[in-house]
């Protein structure tokens, strides 16, 4: 009956887990938005890419006709390894 009472009053709110784990003030949320950019920065540090300055505007023409139009992007290549990396704000055309 006091179980009951206990259970009625404080209910399951404060568990983030299932029985048997702590209770908590509030949930913690990770942001592993960083660690997948420093992840291909790493990549490309590894590649030996070097930038590429005053290039103005870049247009990728695809398959299906369209384009994809940079403005001011920022272009790094690696001639050795084939790999040239756009990167920027890209507008469909």
């Amino acid at each position: 009956a006091a179980r009951a009472k206990l259970a009625a009053r404080f209910g399951d709110g404060g568990r983030t887990g299932g029985k048997g784990t702590i209770r908590r003030k509030r949930k913690t949320v990770h942001k592993n938005v960083t660690t997948d950019d420093k992840r291909l920065q790493s990549t490309l540090k590894r590649l030996g890419v070097n930038n590429i300055p005053a290039i103005e505007e870049v247009n990728l023409f695809k398959a299906d006709g369209t384009v994809i139009h940079f403005t001011n992007p920022k272009v790094q290549a690696s001639i050795a390894a084939n790999t040239y990396v756009v990167s920027g704000n890209g507008e469909q055309k």
